[in-house]
């Protein structure tokens, strides 16, 4: 009997290292990538259709592409072509993650619809088959797969679970508007170049003072090791940025930090109501549009309805 829908609730990710090499040959960074999944979720509903097509509603649902750039689109595209089929299928996204905020929403939207489609479809793919789709797609889809810890290397897609031993608490403080990747890499090269930093572009390592923070389950020491080689490209794109920083940590937060490429900012905090504490703070500080609270880490893409 076939599915008359699926769902499956992805979450969004934040970088707790992201180490950025310099430009390959090939354009792209090499990375050393630690991924955390944390609890804020772009659901995706798969319904048999007569063709492709996409649909979104919830927060900042009208930035979103509804054509084929959309990567839940491609997915299904990507999906169907490996097994020989139409993608016929409506998609629509109920979209809670922050658009274009450095936490992985679209590649969510990705993981999310590849996982909705092969549970519609009956097509029976393994996990590495999911995997290999989710690479094809970009940098982050494979971790939205996966959810957990993780550490990526090359463009990031190369994954590595970690163990963690406990559940960290965050705040993250929206900005108005997103911040283009492309271009927030774009910058981070030109800060290098301009500085005579630019480190070369062989693999990054991940740090093992970090490594240990996340397998101890220890929120302080998580704080003492976190890093960003793109945030001081973020701030230069968008410096009210360094604003929000400085009302997260004045607040009480351990940790203070961009999100990825940007613009979300990502505060670590001691406890659940020490975060509640931070993020009442950063809203009323008129430094950011919105603030969000969750945890992490938390499971990948799964099958939910």
């Amino acid at each position: 009997m076939t599915a008359q829908s699926v769902t499956v609730r992805v979450p969004a990710k934040v970088n707790v290292q992201l180490a950025v090499a310099g430009p390959r040959a090939d354009g792209f960074h090499n990375l050393a990538n630690v991924f955390l999944a944390v609890s804020l979720y772009d659901r995706v509903t798969a319904t048999p259709a007569d063709e492709l097509r996409i649909t979104c509603s919830g927060p900042d649902a009208g930035q979103v592409p509804l054509d084929t750039s959309n990567l839940a689109a491609r997915a299904a595209l990507a999906l169907a072509a490996r097994y020989g089929r139409e993608a016929r299928v409506h998609l629509h996204i109920d979209k809670d993650i922050p658009v274009a905020g450095g936490m992985a929403g679209g590649s969510a939207d990705g993981a999310g619809a590849l996982l909705a489609c092969d549970a519609l479809w009956g097509t029976g793919a393994s996990r590495d088959e999911l995997l290999d789709i989710c690479a094809e797609l970009g940098s982050d889809v494979p971790f939205s797969l996966i959810g957990g810890a993780a550490l990526g290397v090359g463009r990031g897609e190369r994954l590595t679970p970690l163990e963690t031993g406990g559940t960290f608490h965050w705040v993250f403080a929206v900005a108005d508007g997103g911040l283009s990747t492309p271009a927030v890499y774009a910058e981070c090269d030109r800060l290098r170049a301009s500085a005579g930093t630019d480190p070369g572009p062989e693999q990054p390592a991940a740090s093992a003072a970090l490594l240990d923070a996340l397998r101890s389950g220890d929120a302080a020491a998580l704080a003492g090791a976190v890093s960003n080689d793109l945030q001081a490209a973020a701030i230069s794109l968008r410096p009210s940025l360094a604003d929000t920083l400085s009302a997260g940590s004045a607040a009480g937060a351990l940790a203070a930090m961009v999100s990825g490429s940007g613009p979300t900012t990502a505060f670590l905090a001691k406890s659940a109501e020490e975060a509640a504490q931070v993020a009442t703070a950063l809203q009323s500080s008129g430094t950011c549009r919105s603030v969000r609270v969750a945890s992490g880490p938390v499971a990948g893409a799964t099958v939910v309805d």
